[in-house]
């Protein structure tokens, strides 16, 4: 395996994998579990699992920090989850409900919401606040990574 291939966190059994970039768009499966790596849907984070996908997975990470009671992050949801379909398997996208995890929320200074975060190798690239369209997501977010 070259050195250059993605270390990516599987969404199902959370076991790393890597995967070469030109493999990305073949649908690559986990090599412990066989699920697929990508399901074109954002996944739910929680204070155990967000480091492997933040810290130890080498794809970036766009994590939209919401709350169940906050009408905008309803609205946007959808349009988040659309996003996905479209960004992956270039970058995983994922969500956190700051009402569950108030500590991620804490540890990464969430004072509104929806608030969006990209982070890649845990280090966060840029953050944009306020519902956007799916179509708004994936111009901002690739503008950000290249």
């Amino acid at each position: 395996m070259s050195a250059d291939a993605h270390l990516i966190a599987c969404p199902h059994c959370a076991a790393m994998n890597r995967v070469p970039p030109a493999r990305l768009i073949e649908a690559p499966n986990c090599g412990r579990c066989h699920h697929p790596l990508f399901t074109g849907l954002p996944l739910a984070l929680g204070e155990a699992d967000f480091d492997r996908h933040a810290l130890r997975s080498t794809l970036p990470l766009l994590v939209d920090f919401w709350a169940p009671w906050c009408g905008p992050c309803l609205q946007m949801a959808p349009h988040f989850q659309q996003a996905a379909g479209v960004l992956e398997p270039a970058m995983r996208l994922a969500k956190v409900d700051t009402e569950a995890c108030p500590g991620l929320g804490n540890r990464f200074g969430i004072r509104s919401i929806p608030t969006m975060v990209l982070l890649q190798g845990g280090r966060e690239l840029a953050r944009q606040s306020g519902a956007m369209s799916a179509e708004a997501i994936v111009r901002w977010a690739r503008g950000v990574v290249g």
